[in-house]
């Protein structure tokens, strides 16, 4: 598992496999922003498999912890 922030837009990005190749997310289903009063999407390949997870306004989901030193 690997994890990117962006601090200027506050979003980060959890990938759960290595890579994600140019064309490798077939779907993006967003989580219900009334269910977490936020933004997350979920990435999935063509077969189903979730390859990462993309969580705006991430300063305020994700531990100060995590997103230290991950900064793109």
């Amino acid at each position: 598992m690997r994890v990117t922030f962006d601090a200027s837009v506050d979003a980060a990005y959890i990938y759960l496999v290595d890579e994600i190749t140019a064309g490798g997310v077939a779907r993006t289903v967003p989580v219900d922003p009334r269910e977490i009063d936020g933004m997350i999407n979920l990435d999935f390949d063509a077969e189903g498999r979730l390859l990462g997870i993309e969580v705006l306004e991430a300063s305020r989901f994700l531990s100060p912890k995590l997103l230290r030193d991950r900064s793109i």
